[in-house]
């Protein structure tokens, strides 16, 4: 039988965009979310990894972590509405993104290219035995998650990850397996 392999997701902590609902930019943790990582014990990992943004880097260094940055762990790209509150953003095409995952009014990425791009990280991932820690984003975690449980990229919207909060998953040759409950070692 192959080794095991794990798979510890941390959501980034709580940042100023977060707090107001607002499409993030490269924006640093706020006090809240350093806060958010005194309380967080990942353990340690044989493999650690970030995504690029300041705010996933970030809270990888508060955490402990020497983070290795992979670009496949970058946020999802809301192309031009960065920065942008909802209520800035016409209603019909906020109305498209939720409800179509293969488009991008926003002129970035959408929701089933996201899902590709993490397809392939986790592929990696599978063939890499021992626990990996990885520090990157909502986004990112609801897209492995769905393609772990080979969900349509419909469901995207319905999986909530809180900021500082942890998602672990175990490969044992086959096929992920989702684990729910605090011990995410």
């Amino acid at each position: 039988m192959s080794e095991v392999v794990r798979l510890t997701l941390v959501s980034h902590a709580m940042t100023d965009a977060m707090a107001v609902g607002r499409f993030p930019v490269d924006e640093e943790l706020n006090a809240l979310g350093r806060r958010q990582l005194d309380e967080l014990d990942v353990g340690t990992a044989d493999m650690a990894l970030c995504g690029p943004e300041v705010r996933a880097r970030q809270s990888a260094e508060l955490l402990g972590l020497r983070a290795r940055v992979d670009a496949r762990l970058a946020d999802l790209d809301c192309g031009r509405w960065r920065g942008m509150g909802l209520d800035m953003v016409e209603p019909d095409l906020l109305t498209l993104w939720l409800t179509e995952p293969a488009r991008g009014p926003h002129g970035g990425e959408s929701i089933v290219e996201m899902i590709t791009r993490v397809r392939g990280w986790l592929a990696d991932i599978s063939r890499t035995p021992g626990r990996t820690v990885a520090v990157t984003h909502p986004a990112v975690i609801r897209a492995v998650i769905l393609n772990a449980l080979d969900a349509p990229p419909k469901s995207f919207w319905r999986v909530d990850v809180a900021p500082a909060s942890c998602t672990t998953l175990h490969f044992r040759g086959m096929a992920w397996t989702l684990r729910s409950g605090s011990d995410h070692r």
